[in-house]
């Protein structure tokens, strides 16, 4: 029974790390929907929904090991958050921050904290109202690419705007 489950767990694994399920590290992996008006779901993304910002926008900035300073692609992708949220000042955001599963528990929840408040103080120099903006840590609890190599570890150390009240429907 253990050796079945096992390899139940080995073959899900390998299929979480491959290229087609695997997410796209390039914030603005749908620039090509975008430049038509279309997101994965056809149709007109309506401006100042939450469609149009991840979209349009791109709701994710990456990080290297153990930092949680801003690269200059991250700072890129906040510059057009911030803009976006100041055209749309009624938007309320959460910064949510992730990391790899390497580490302890404690670390990649501090870790993730220092990321998610990165990416908070950047939006407020910004100009972004500091009170439009919240701030969670998951640590390495809510991966998106399960896989015991670098290609899925990058992805899974990010911050994420998510919409939370504001944005047209």
């Amino acid at each position: 029974m253990w050796r079945n489950m096992a390899l139940a767990a080995l073959a899900l694994t390998l299929a979480a790390c491959s290229n087609t399920d695997k997410p796209q590290l390039d914030n603005n992996a749908n620039a090509g929907l975008a430049s038509a008006g279309q997101g994965a779901g056809g149709g007109a993304a309506v401006p100042g929904s939450e469609r149009d910002f991840i979209v349009n926008v791109g709701d994710r900035v990456h990080f290297l090991v153990d930092q949680w300073s801003l690269t200059p692609q991250a700072q890129d992708t906040l510059r057009k958050q911030a803009a976006w949220l100041k055209r749309y000042p009624s938007v309320t955001v959460r910064i949510e921050g992730h990391a790899d599963e390497r580490g302890t528990r404690e670390y990649n929840l501090a870790l993730s904290a220092r990321r998610a408040n990165a990416v908070k103080r950047f939006l407020v120099a910004q100009g972004i109202a500091a009170n439009r903006i919240a701030t969670i840590a998951y640590g390495k609890e809510r991966p998106v690419a399960l896989c015991d190599a670098e290609r899925c570890w990058s992805q899974n150390r990010r911050a994420v705007t998510v919409i939370t009240g504001g944005a047209r429907s």
